[in-house]
């Protein structure tokens, strides 16, 4: 099969998505390349066109040629028998849209499938299953009752319930900052939580075509400003990703342990990244990443140095299980 990095998107995470699709490029320099423009159109694109792009975090991607519908695109890796490798963040791309659009015409896709997509990428759902899986998490909030939790616990946190790398990411420590998760909520459903102070963590789980599943070495998060949002992740070279993490033995146990059973609360397959605070009780329970970063800065390759295994052959081993899955 003809392996094609699909990248692009039409949400926010598009910018991130080119970052990891030049990654993905290095090292799978055979692969095509097909970009998935905010018109919702697929451009074919060269590498020194991919690669030649110097700040994909902050500009907007342009691909020099003519694009086709991406309905009409995914019928042509039907017709070409292409396998996608999905450099895709966020939105449709991870919200299980695009898997079904594969799946009902049976076009081989890296990572999880539309359902386990589709359910990770809401993340009070999420963390409902995590929960029934045996994962603790916080206590989500009412927008109705803000003010009360507010003066309870002195500091919350807000975020999107659908979005990922930090966008919309409110810290709640002022008054004034009320005030913004209500605007922000006018748009958007947010789950807001009380602040759980600790470090952050995040630990991958990998699922390799011999279907064996394992979590690999947990990451400690030492952010920027103490707020790992878009910019700490992206632009400052102050945030430290320390892999493996400085945990105690028990607690790097516990972080794996959660992390595989997030991945199979949510029915995940191929590659997972959970995110977990540790509080003063162990580790919390975030959210679940079914298409975590790929960028030479992300999180995941740094996890998959720590195990010992190759870029390379991880993808290589993610598109031989993504062929397998279809052919169920």
């Amino acid at each position: 099969m003809r392996n094609t990095i699909l990248f692009g998107g039409t949400n926010k995470e598009r910018l991130v998505s080119v970052a990891s699709a030049q990654a993905l490029c290095e090292a799978l320099p055979e692969a095509d390349l097909w970009f998935w423009h905010v018109a919702d159109t697929v451009h074919e694109v060269s590498r020194a066109e991919l690669l030649g792009h110097v700040r994909p975090f902050e500009d907007e991607f342009k691909p020099e040629s003519r694009g086709v519908p991406l309905a009409q695109a995914l019928d042509r890796a039907k017709a070409e028998s292409r396998v996608l490798v999905l450099a895709l963040h966020g939105g449709r791309a991870e919200n299980g849209e695009l898997q079904t659009m594969c799946e009902v015409r049976g076009v081989p896709f890296t990572g999880s499938g539309s359902a386990s997509s589709h359910l990770a990428f809401d993340k009070t759902a999420a963390k409902r299953f995590a929960a029934i899986g045996g994962v603790p998490s916080p206590a989500g909030i009412e927008l109705g009752h803000l003010d009360e939790a507010f003066a309870e616990y002195g500091k919350l946190i807000a975020k999107p319930v659908k979005d990922g790398s930090s966008y919309g990411l409110i810290y709640v420590v002022a008054k004034q900052d009320l005030v913004a998760v209500r605007n922000a909520a006018k748009t958007e459903e947010y789950l807001i939580e009380p602040f759980i102070t600790g470090t952050e963590a995040t630990c991958a789980v990998l699922e390799q075509s011999d279907g064996k599943l394992f979590a690999l070495p947990p990451i400690e998060i030492v952010a920027a400003e103490g707020r790992f949002d878009y910019t700490a992740k992206y632009l400052l070279k102050s945030t430290q990703e320390i892999c493996p993490g400085r945990f105690t033995p028990e607690v790097t146990a516990r972080l794996q342990d959660l992390a595989v059973k997030a991945h199979r609360a949510l029915s995940c397959s191929g590659y997972t990244r959970s995110d977990f605070i540790i509080s003063a009780k162990g580790p919390v329970y975030l959210e679940t990443n079914t298409l975590p970063g790929l960028t030479r800065a992300s999180l995941y390759p740094k996890a998959l140095k720590a195990q010992g295994i190759d870029f390379t052959d991880f993808l290589h081993d993610q598109i031989a299980l993504a062929i397998k899955h279809t052919q169920r």
